[in-house]
């Protein structure tokens, strides 16, 4: 798309066949890029603290064992493997508070 002297930037937009000229805002200019999750590194999925940590550095785990609790409003919740692997890192200890999103545990 072509720019003439004195204009904002423009994106165009494709939805449904059909195009869009616009310009983009302050929010869309300071988006961060998307990043797929990565299957192999359990995150936090809301702020609390870690009551118990079950396992340790270098131990095999199978699917649907407890890693750890992630506590949160007076919830305990038990954070699970995914899926089979070996413990590569344990990023949090017991009485650790941890933001959303935060890594818990490594596989391998």
């Amino acid at each position: 798309m072509k720019k003439r002297k004195g204009d904002k930037e423009q994106i165009a937009l494709m939805v449904d066949d059909v195009i869009y000229i616009t310009r983009p805002n302050r929010t869309y200019n300071q988006r961060k890029p998307y990043k797929p999750a990565n299957p192999k590194i359990i995150t936090s999925f809301m702020p609390g603290n870690i009551p118990k940590v079950m396992v340790k550095q270098g131990q095999d785990v199978k699917e649907g064992d407890e890693l750890c609790i992630l506590e949160a409003m007076k919830m305990k919740n038990i954070i699970l493997a995914p899926a089979d692997g070996k413990i590569k890192r344990i990023n949090v200890k017991e009485g650790d508070v941890v933001p959303k999103n935060h890594p818990l545990v490594e596989l391998k």
